[in-house]
């Protein structure tokens, strides 16, 4: 997508952002699940998994539980199996389905010598504040893995902190909605689930930063720390963490939805 498209569609959500709320009927109808990397791209490995494959049987799993409670929204995924999704096409599925909200599953990690470190944190798009920098180039490094990476986004390089000018000009206009609904899904984590929160962070991640729709990218626990590791593994684990994102969503549509 071009950036006098995606200009054009910055400028119709500054429109409505402006507005106390949506249109008197609003509902939400479509609802974009992306289980986070794939194929050639298998995101942080733990010691016996990998990030691709636990995001996406938790995509799956939140898909058909919305499916069954909320059958009046439609799901999209931008994945169902282990393929290479590129991620300017992932935000561009939720683009053009006219998506209402876009989930994003992926797992954390940390270097070698840090595997005490454990919790739950849901990111939002952000203007890149220099110490989540580093964070942001981590994310978005997958780009580098696609073919053509410089004409699909525009020259943006991973690799150059100095690009972010144009990301900066892509961020999500949609960020205070953004902001509560992480909140609701931290808050979901630790009240149902007990779950150690590292909170509701801002940063460049390019997924979000091309999504015209509220969204958020949920990381739902550290595949470098053995115990989540086993947690977020576990079909315990995980019907806990589809459980607790739904009740996120069920209590983001009560407060957006206008009767």
């Amino acid at each position: 997508m071009k950036i006098k498209n995606l200009l054009t569609i910055l400028s119709l959500a500054l429109i409505c952002s402006a507005t106390p709320s949506f249109a008197q009927g609003y509902k939400i109808k479509t609802i974009v699940i992306d289980a986070g990397h794939g194929g050639r791209k298998p995101g942080a490995s733990g010691s016996f998994s990998t990030e691709k494959n636990i995001s996406l049987k938790v995509a799956l799993k939140l898909g058909a539980k919305l499916k069954e409670e909320m059958p009046d929204i439609k799901i999209i995924y931008t994945r169902t199996k282990d393929v290479d999704v590129d991620l300017y096409r992932r935000a561009e599925i939720a683009n053009e389905a006219n998506a209402d909200l876009f989930i994003s599953i992926h797992c954390n990690s940390m270097p070698p010598g840090n595997k005490g470190i454990k919790g739950v944190e849901t990111l939002v798009a952000g203007s890149n504040r220099l110490k989540e920098q580093d964070a942001a180039i981590r994310e978005n490094a997958d780009i580098k893995l696609e073919k053509n990476y410089k004409s699909k986004y525009d020259g943006y390089d991973p690799s150059n902190p100095s690009t972010f000018i144009l990301l900066s000009l892509l961020k999500n206009t949609f960020r205070d909605k953004s902001i509560k609904f992480a909140k609701l899904i931290q808050n979901s984590y630790i009240e149902r689930d007990k779950r150690l929160s590292r909170g509701v962070k801002e940063q460049g991640v390019l997924v979000l930063q091309r999504c015209g729709m509220p969204a958020v990218l949920t990381e739902v626990g550290f595949i470098s720390n053995t115990e989540e590791e086993k947690y977020i593994n576990s079909e315990k684990g995980q019907d806990e963490i589809v459980d607790s994102i739904f009740a996120a969503i069920k209590a983001y549509r009560k407060n957006i939805e206008v009767k």
